[in-house]
């Protein structure tokens, strides 16, 4: 197969993956050490977006570099099914056929939802596979898929019965709009206009009034108590006693407690702990009870006066706020900024909710999960994220782990008709335990059939409507993936084998909500941690630093950039589904603002570059896509330097290391040593932004620009072995920069090393199966190779420079004179002059004695050496002219300039883009009107 003309990914990209996967090279292989990564699974029902390109290309580029090491590689991957994210897709489809979650009922629901998956579930692993991932997907897992549900079940059960899972009642986060309690995760707090409401609780005896100050006034009507400092003395006589509860009559305590902020307000506070996560502390601190006084769609129930029952919580904020005015009680009202909780989700705000949960008791796996990482066994990369984990550790919380979903893992518990629970990993397992409470003599032999069949009614036990927040199923991820807790399945899948893993790729934000639980979970079931290393990645933002959100209209599909999408199927696709046309008017300015011509198709390579040199030590990664095209372009010299390489070397065959006779082909391999090196310690580091610039500088600049120039005057020269030492050079130096390139770029890799391979030999079929390059590999004594042609291509550069700026034609042949300098560069202008003259276009070199005797010339300096480049006199008038009537030009611009900046009218009255935009205008001018004094000095 020939090499095409031209670099264009789409004709090489989905070919080459379809053989990488029928091949059977992503499945674990090798006899060398094992190494093993977890794929952070993403949502079934998801599509691929930039944090998921961005992690994915970091993992794939691990596992290749490690599989071409001859590690054992894994990757695990697998999907997540998303209890929220998909109940919510599926209902919305539904309603569009006029059906709906509750008329379908749980089991026609769950159906519904399998017949979704089945249909989209695809989706984001085929676009895995688009970027490259070179995953073994022969063992992907869906979270519940049967292996995955047994460990689920199996780690729930033996929790409960070691006491660390109990159902309880606390106050969670909840949704109204899904009827759900949440996780932190799943909460966007957001700045908003509100108000801040002054209203006077009065004191029982009558004596006085205690103002306290809300911003949410329709919660007082479930208050239990005031609030006040124990230091402060305003207040310290009123401790103990009662205020009469506005618009209920109930009277309630004042209390003291050092929560309160004395600045803040009157220093008074009310105490609703149903209804506010910091008062359900106070409240468990003083034994208060806890009053909830809504619903689970938020309108309020009973627990308050029966006027207010059955009313949303916003309408029942006014009518609260009616009457406070109406008696008097209302003091202030003023505008007030508040952090407003919303369910990522639906958009909704969330209620602290009182209600019945199934919780994990977190105090003893916090603490063990915290000595793991100080002990060293878990290593966070960069190393200050363990103050995060630290923190979150040393302050957790019991962990609600139920959901008011039908999609999920359905809590394993049942209840019998008094209430009580009955924990098992089947329904006849529940009955068994049942049976066991059940007085002797009650149930006959033929009762007890009845029983475990479950059509004696009487007995019958019901399973719990609740299933398991997705995080519980994830937290089991290292393991269950691995088989667990099955033995035949643990042999089989490796778990003995490829636990630990060796590194977590994931971003910050998810620190507590996944990293930590699997510490602690993997822990306490296996006696293992779950990975060696956790590499944090920050987050992927656009070109200006703004969070990516399709209300900005800002969001970029990694998809779009690999194959280009046009200006109307991109507006089509940002604002398919809006229902307000102001934010879809929004979305189309900004896009057609940020891509008026759509977006090209930059191919994964591309993509995949960028992603690893933006993948520095931070939180935030902002995303240019003029960084794409740049990469693109270093694609594309890729090939069209291996296009040079296979034309040079047509019919020749080659194998092994080459033996080099020119100082070229020395310098190169000793850059190629260094690279190699470079590239393995920035691999150790996680650093792939030092590892995408230095394997950039190594093939744009050593190989690409300077091996292949260098290697010109030896291959179109008359030395025959030095020609044909050169050819293995090239061939052997860009057979080993493919593979180094690989990991980062795999598809135009593969493409280009497919022909490179055929005439070295290579007996392996896929770069894929290709050893990694050593720097021991290339070791030599070349350091006077590498010191003798630094200097030719200094020499090169300078004279290249010279003659651009004296305007000489590419064809036309100049004069060089040398002065001055030492031995050693008498000597290597004498051992270098053929390659000084066939890159430079030289008509003749020589050393003259004195620089003031030269003809006039344009000079240069390569250390102590001076270099001149006389030119006939007409062409030296030329460019005499040439260069003062450029220097007017750009004085007349100066004056411009200044004119403008001097005016107090332009500098007030412009915009100050503007007015900046002249400053650097003024810098830009000056600038070269100084390299135009400098030429023009060279020509007197």
């Amino acid at each position: 197969m020939s090499l095409a003309s031209s670099y264009d990914p789409k004709q090489f990209e989905a070919r080459l993956y379809e053989q990488w996967e029928s091949s059977g090279v992503f499945q674990p292989r090798g006899e060398g050490p094992t190494y093993s990564i977890l794929l952070p699974p993403p949502n079934v029902t998801g599509t691929l977006h930039m944090g998921h390109a961005f992690q994915h290309t970091l993992q794939d580029a691990l596992i290749r570099y490690h599989r071409m090491r001859g590690y054992d590689t894994l990757w695990q991957m697998g999907t997540d099914h998303a209890g929220i994210a998909t109940e919510m897709v599926v209902a919305r489809n539904l309603g569009q056929e006029g059906l709906t979650r509750d008329g379908l009922g749980r089991d026609g629901f769950i159906e519904k939802v399998w017949e979704w998956k089945a249909h989209s579930g695809g989706t984001i692993e085929r676009q895995m596979r688009r970027l490259g991932a070179s995953g073994d997907w022969t063992r992907s897992t869906f979270t519940m898929d049967p292996m995955a549900t047994q460990a689920v079940i199996e780690a729930f059960v033996r929790m409960h019965e070691q006491g660390l899972i109990y159902r309880g009642q606390r106050l969670v986060n909840w949704d109204p709009v899904l009827k759900t309690a949440i996780s932190d995760l799943e909460v966007v707090n957001e700045e908003e206009d509100g108000f801040l409401w002054s209203i006077s609780y009065p004191l029982s005896d009558g004596s006085a009034t205690l103002t306290v100050a809300t911003t949410r006034p329709e919660t007082m009507l479930g208050d239990t108590a005031v609030m006040v400092h124990p230091d402060d003395e305003r207040y310290q006589h009123l401790i103990g006693k009662t205020v009469t509860l506005p618009l209920t009559g109930r009277e309630i305590p004042v209390i003291a407690d050092a929560y309160v902020d004395r600045e803040f307000g009157t220093g008074v506070v009310k105490v609703t702990p149903a209804h506010d996560f910091n008062d359900y502390a106070v409240g468990q601190r003083h034994e208060l009870p806890l009053i909830n006084i809504f619903t689970p769609d938020a309108t309020v129930n009973g627990n308050a006066p029966e006027r207010f029952v059955g009313l949303d919580r916003y309408e029942a904020r006014k009518v609260v706020l009616a009457e406070l005015e109406a008696q008097g009680l209302l003091v202030e009202t003023k505008p007030h900024k508040l952090q407003v909780p919303r369910g990522d989700r639906t958009g909704q705000v969330i209620e602290p909710y009182l209600t019945d949960q199934w919780f994990v008791r977190m105090d003893g796996l916090a603490k063990r999960g915290l000595a793991l990482v100080e002990q060293g066994e878990v290593r966070f990369v960069p190393a200050n994220w363990i103050n995060t984990y630290r923190h979150w550790m040393e302050n957790i919380q019991d962990w609600c782990i139920s959901r008011q979903l039908w999609w999920g893992h359905r809590i394993p518990a049942w209840y019998d008709a008094q209430g009580n629970i009955y924990v098992a990993r089947t329904a006849a397992e529940a009955y068994e335990k049942y049976l066991k409470d059940v007085p002797a003599g009650i149930l006959t032999q033929d009762d007890y059939e009845q029983v475990l069949s479950g059509e004696h009614a009487e007995h019958r036990l019901t399973q719990d409507n609740d299933v398991l927040e997705t995080w519980f199923s994830s937290g089991l991820w290292p393991f269950s993936t691995l088989g667990w807790p099955d033995a035949a399945a643990m042999g089989a899948r490796g778990f003995e084998r490829y636990l630990p893993t060796s590194v977590l790729v994931t971003g910050f934000d998810i620190i507590f909500f996944w990293v930590a639980r699997m510490i602690m979970l993997t822990d306490h079931f296996t006696g293992q941690v779950p990975f060696r290393d956790v590499y944090i990645h920050g987050l992927v933002r656009d070109k200006d630093g703004q969070k990516m959100s399709k209300s900005k209209g800002n969001v970029l599909d990694p998809i779009d950039l690999i194959d280009g999408i046009t200006l109307d199927e991109l507006l089509a696709k940002r604002t398919s589904g809006l229902m307000q046309p102001k934010m879809a008017e929004k979305i189309e300015k900004a896009t057609r603002r940020e891509f008026p011509e759509g977006i090209p198709a930059f191919g994964a390579d591309a993509l995949r570059f960028t992603i690893a040199a933006l993948a520095t030590h931070g939180r935030d990664i902002k995303f240019d896509l003029g960084r794409a095209e740049g990469y693109k372009n270093f694609c594309n010299k890729l090939w069209n330097a291996t296009r040079f390489v296979l034309m040079n070397t047509d019919g020749a065959r080659f194998a092994g290391a080459p033996q080099p006779r020119t100082d070229a082909e020395r310098w190169i391999l000793a850059q190629l040593a260094k690279a190699a090196a470079e590239a393995e310690a920035h691999f150790a580091a996680y650093r792939f932004d030092l590892l995408a610039q230095s394997l950039y500088e190594f093939a744009w600049n050593a190989f690409c620009d300077w091996f292949v120039e260098l290697a010109k005057p030896a291959l179109q020269g008359e030395d025959r072995e030095a020609a044909d030492s050169t050819r293995h050079t090239l061939l052997y130096v860009l057979e080993r920069l493919l593979s180094l390139l690989h990991p980062l770029i795999p598809f135009v890799t593969e493409e280009l090393w497919q022909q490179v391979a055929l005439k070295l030999g290579v007996a392996e079929s896929t770069i894929m199966l290709r050893a990694y390059p050593q720097a021991a590999e290339f070791a030599g004594d070349y350091a006077r190779a590498e010191a003798d042609v630094e200097w030719l291509k200094a020499m090169v550069s300078a004279l290249r420079k010279v003659r651009s700026e004296l305007n000489v034609k590419p064809s036309d042949l100049v004069p060089l004179l040398l002065a001055k300098g030492d031995a050693s560069d008498r000597e290597r202008s004498e051992r270098f002059a053929s390659q000084l003259t066939f890159l430079n276009k030289l008509e003749r070199i020589e050393f003259v004695d004195d620089v003031a005797a030269a003809p006039p010339a344009a000079p240069a300096v390569v250390g102590e050496l001076t270099l001149l480049v006389p030119l006939p006199a007409e062409k030296l008038d030329a460019e005499r002219v040439r260069l003062d009537k450029e220097k007017k030009r750009v004085e007349g611009e100066i004056a411009k300039c200044r004119g403008k900046l001097a005016s107090e009218t332009f500098v007030q009255n412009a915009p100050p883009a503007v007015v900046e935009q002249e400053r650097k205008r003024l810098i830009d001018w000056t600038t070269m009107l100084e390299e135009l004094v400098a030429q023009r000095a060279k020509l007197d």
